[in-house]
């Protein structure tokens, strides 16, 4: 991983650092409002591993920014709000600004952007009469050290600053702001060539809808063509809510006369935690949202009104933030844990590269539900050890996983195993509802649940992964826990009747099951 990284690094010493680019990126925001306490040193080790090429920082930490010396990682560096007034004083404070927070890292740590505030139009009324003007005086304060071709300046901005965004073609900003400051704003960005950054955060729309916006909608799934939103003015059609506020942006930088502006989405997430009002905020939605939301974004199909317009993001985020003084949704768009720095939820990707290949561990696992129907697990048993070979030797008498000798023990071994076979993909932790997906390792003393020994970037179909495990071939299968498997289907089966005290009638039973199990896939 890190000689891919070192290859980019070369790759870039040749062209501008510029941090907007013809082809677009996905990078990850980073916050430090948590308990825990990682190290800089492992935060980039974790980047890298990771191979994420941009991070946007809420300001300008040293001791990260050292870190990311000599890694080639593409940093944006941010003035905290708090800092906003002084910067924008004078043109000497300015520098001072920049040379204590940009100059003093250059050119070990490669910082390609600085964002002038965080969404200070909409949250700090104050800070917004000086956002124009500290912009401007940094950007004297880069020509003057030659860096205005290599660093961009601009500002994060929520999408409640877009008014009556729907339909799309109808949107506008916020005319009370227009010609003081916005326009001013657009006209630096354009003459400088940055780029516009927009805050996009689809499940808070999703949840104020109050269940008008549909689910699948928000989390860009597959929808039915009755579902598909059309704009009545444009008769764009809408398949997802991202494009849909990504759009209204558009729409209403064109009112202003700004059509060709680049648009960088500055923060885009789904939490997976919340409070009792957060139903939707879970780590299966959250994986959802990210996987879909990288996918449609690298593989650069655009909007309707902008189609095949590249168009870069920062996830939303790299830690939990539990310390942030917010709503319970907002501290928990991370997607590692700061303590562990292990993935909170394991990503589906396809064609994304190296990207976050690596948030694929041991994190999740298919487990028998509690309460579950004996018959009905020991049915499911049957048909995971037998036509869905699934491993379970380790469940075998005298193996390591065979106590606790229970149907609910050896059926969740069971469910898991074929889960992490299948990688993960949606669909292969049911069993007919008496399974459940869990976050909570089950492993215990010697018997190890297995994970994914792959990366889990390939996105599998169910009805793919189904056909491949019920052809009734002997086929030799290597495991999730790596041991190879080359028993037939009506050999494995066996495992399931015979390990367990069944009446004649209850095998007849499990055996005309399990052939209905297969007639499904």
């Amino acid at each position: 991983m890190e000689n891919f990284l070192q290859i980019k690094w070369i790759a870039r010493k040749n062209v501008s650092r510029s941090v907007f680019s013809s082809s677009g990126y996905v990078g990850i925001n980073y916050g430090t409002q948590f308990s825990a306490s990682p190290s800089a040193d492992q935060v980039v080790a974790l980047l890298r591993r990771q191979s994420i090429t941009n991070i946007r920082l809420y300001d300008a930490n040293g001791t990260i920014l050292q870190a990311l010396a000599h890694t080639g990682i593409q940093v944006m560096v941010t003035v905290p709000n708090t800092e906003l007034l002084s910067v924008g004083q004078s043109n000497a404070s300015a520098v001072n600004w920049v040379n204590t927070n940009v100059l003093a890292y250059l050119p070990a740590t490669n910082i390609t952007a600085i964002c002038v505030g965080t969404e200070v139009l909409t949250t700090d009324p104050n800070a917004a009469l000086v956002l124009v003007p500290a912009m401007k005086y940094l950007r004297v304060a880069l020509l003057a050290s030659n860096l205005s071709a290599n660093i961009k300046i601009s500002t994060s901005n929520d999408a409640s600053l877009i008014l009556d965004s729907f339909p799309p073609s109808q949107a506008y900003f916020n005319k009370s702001l227009t010609s003081s400051i916005l326009v001013p704003m657009l006209d630096f960005l354009n003459s400088t060539g940055s780029f516009f950054m927009l805050n996009i955060y689809c499940y808070d729309i999703y949840k104020k809808s109050n269940g008008v916006i549909l689910l699948d909608y928000a989390l860009l799934n597959p929808i039915t063509p009755d579902n598909v939103v059309t704009d009545s003015n444009t008769l764009f059609q809408y398949h997802n809510l991202f494009d849909a506020v990504l759009d209204a942006c558009y729409f209403a930088l064109a009112q202003l006369k700004y059509s060709t502006l680049p648009v960088v989405i500055s923060e885009a997430g789904w939490p997976s935690g919340g409070d009792s009002s957060d139903k939707e905020a879970t780590d299966e939605n959250a994986s959802t949202f990210i996987s879909n939301l990288i996918a449609h974004v690298l593989n650069n199909s655009g909007t309707p009104k902008r189609p095949h317009t590249t168009v870069s993001m920062y996830i939303m985020e790299l830690f939990n933030e539990d310390l942030k003084v917010s709503s319970a949704s907002a501290k928990n768009y991370g997607l590692f844990n700061g303590s562990t720095l292990h993935p909170i939820y394991s990503l589906r990707l396809s064609n994304a590269g190296p990207l976050l290949a690596n948030d694929t561990t041991t994190q999740l696992y298919c487990l028998a539900k509690s309460g579950a129907s004996q018959d009905e697990l020991q049915i499911a048993l049957d048909w995971a050890c037998g036509i869905g070979r699934a491993n379970c030797t380790a469940i075998q008498p005298g193996q390591l996983c065979y106590e606790p000798d229970t149907v609910q023990a050896h059926a969740s071994y069971a469910f898991n195993n074929y889960y992490q076979k299948n990688n993960r993909v949606s669909g292969s932790c049911d069993f007919n509802g008496v399974a459940t997906i869990s976050t909570t390792n089950p492993s215990t003393g010697v018997c190890m649940y297995p994970g994914s020994s792959s990366n889990g970037t390939s996105n599998l179909t169910s009805a793919n992964t189904m056909a491949n495990f019920t052809s009734g071939n002997s086929t030799n299968l290597t495991t999730a826990d790596g041991n190879s498997n080359n028993t037939s289907s009506s050999t494995s089966l066996l495992y399931g009747i015979s390990s367990f005290s069944l009446s004649p009638f209850h095998i007849l039973f499990s055996l005309l099951v399990v052939l209905s199990f297969t007639s499904l896939f």
